[in-house]
């Protein structure tokens, strides 16, 4: 067939009568040569990669059998005999590593790095034995490292906690001298108008010991803009004598609509001599219990024990903190009162508490949210053998190791069922025999004690009032138990007010702070 082609296109198609038959071979020919041409150049770009690197992987894997040509071309034509026998030889040597034999001898020389592993095997032409060894010793020293920043990553967050922000330092130091130079500032707290509601059992009473301006304005504020009648609402807050000054002019400089506020020092009770010894003993032996575990802490080798971290939480500043402990003195603090909500300074209110006042604890003395929240036989969250020391007789015959722990922080005390029993009785009993034991009896803190005053007395509450550990295990938790939670307490060193606060659940407590106060503006507060 011949095609005869012009600029304008086909012209004409002539058939030849003669030699039709060879032209038309020939043309197929050519026509099946350019067709089949690409296709066998792509299918070879293609299948010899994959055929050089199986060549060169097997070429390796031989090199330690066999170095002769026949050899290696056994492996690559047919190798997966040898392969058996391969995998089956370096499983032998992983189980005998795994065992530890002569695992001492090689960890000292192990590899620091998987370069330095392969550089070593290549060069010195060890066996397989040799290299499951040495890949033994560098795993376990690499896991050596990883443990020892694990815990030296324990203590920088210890250390962190234990510090005071400039920006919150320099908070107090404003309101201070505000107090010293502004009138307003030193106004009487509640104004004379609201003092009869401090002792009035219709208005609902909460109850806060701290230190700390800042904490417990984002626990007033919070409260209130969830509160669904926030005049009934009597915050009744005690602070030590240094922060007196500093808290009672940013309440008195900063009201709050509907609801009353007190602030009272320390310094300004007129207790009884036996309060006073009873506090001042109290106090010593938590700084002895603290000593005690404080000097275990730094004579044991802390690189590889793994109990040092719960050791380094108990060992946290709130242990040492006089507010945090007077707590057990809740009936001496408000005698005129017979019901009231504790909050603790690190909290957050969500939602409407007024129903707490309402609730029936049944003659109990506590109210409190276990740490679970799975049902009544489920305890997820923290035991009692993660408070106390049951290795000793005088806890394991009065206490069941497995039980939940109940959670501190915010609580509803029925003051009148308290002041009928003996608990701040039994609280110093229990720290008497800690004293007389050798200080061991349970790890340092102002709960293990508590947990043991109120056996008992504690009075169960749904797990939706109170959502705890946002300050040491924020992952933890979920976003719908923290939606549903009244109160999510940042329990634990990670305060929200500190750098190394947990940023995905810290907008829930700066969301409180008032950014726009001109002191937090000075001080540089941000969120």
């Amino acid at each position: 067939m011949k095609f005869y082609i012009s600029s304008a296109g086909i012209k004409k198609v002539a058939i030849p009568n003669s030699g039709s038959g060879k032209g038309s071979s020939a043309a197929a020919n050519r026509r099946f040569s350019n067709r089949t041409f690409l296709p066998v150049v792509l299918l070879l770009a293609i299948c010899l990669p994959f055929l050089f690197v199986r060549i060169a992987f097997l070429v390796l894997e031989s090199a330690t059998l066999c170095s002769s040509l026949d050899c290696i071309g056994l492996r690559v034509f047919g190798g997966s005999d040898l392969s058996a026998k391969l995998r089956d030889e370096l499983t032998r040597a992983l189980v005998e590593a795994s065992q530890g034999e002569d695992g001492g001898r090689i960890e000292t020389t192990s590899p620091a790095s998987f370069n330095q592993l392969v550089e070593d095997m290549t060069s010195n032409g060890h066996d397989i034995k040799a290299f499951a060894f040495k890949t033994k010793a560098m795993i376990l020293k690499m896991e050596r490292k990883v443990q020892s920043a694990r815990q030296r990553e324990s203590i920088y967050w210890h250390l962190a906690s234990h510090g005071v922000p400039k920006s919150v330092h320099c908070l107090c130091l404003k309101l201070a001298e505000e107090y010293a130079v502004n009138a307003m500032a030193r106004s009487r707290l509640p104004p004379p108008e609201s003092v009869s509601r401090l002792a009035d059992s219709s208005f609902h009473h909460l109850v806060l010991l701290t230190d700390n301006v800042l904490a417990a304005s984002v626990v007033i504020s919070s409260a209130v803009q969830s509160a669904a009648n926030p005049e009934k609402l009597v915050f009744h807050i005690v602070t030590d004598k240094k922060t007196y000054t500093p808290m009672h002019a940013w309440f008195a400089t900063n009201s709050i609509e509907s609801a009353v506020v007190e602030v009272k020092g320390l310094h300004q009770y007129d207790w009884s001599q036996e309060v006073n010894v009873g506090v001042k003993e109290m106090l010593e032996i938590h700084r002895l219990i603290w000593s005690h575990y404080y000097n275990n802490l730094k004579e044991d080798n802390f690189e590889f024990d793994g109990q040092h971290k719960r050791k380094l939480e108990a060992l946290s500043p709130s242990c040492l903190s006089l507010m945090n402990h007077l707590r057990i003195y809740i009936p001496e603090l408000f005698p005129d009162l017979d019901k009231i909500v504790f909050l603790d300074d690190d909290i957050v209110v969500q939602h409407d508490l007024s129903s707490l006042w309402e609730l029936d604890l049944n003659g109990k003395v506590v109210g409190a949210v276990f740490d679970s929240w799975c049902g009544s036989n489920c305890c997820p969250g923290r035991k009692l053998k993660d408070y106390l020391n049951f290795s000793n007789p005088l806890i394991s015959s009065n206490f069941h190791y497995d039980h939940c722990a109940w959670l501190y922080g915010m609580n509803v005390f029925d003051l009148k069922a308290w002041r009928r029993s003996n608990i701040t009785k039994a609280y110093h009993r229990w720290l008497e025999l800690n004293l007389n034991s050798g200080l061991g009896l349970w790890y340092p803190g102002a709960l293990p004690p508590a947990l043991m005053a109120f056996k008992g007395h504690v009075h169960p509450i749904d797990s939706s009032w109170h959502v705890a550990g946002l300050g040491c295990q924020a992952s933890e938790v979920s976003r719908e138990r923290l939606e549903a939670a009244a109160v999510v307490h940042f329990s634990g060193p990670a305060k929200p007010w500190l750098e190394i606060g947990f940023p995905e659940v810290r907008s829930l407590w700066t969301s409180h702070v008032n950014f726009s106060n001109k002191f937090i503006r000075k001080c540089r507060i941000k969120g």
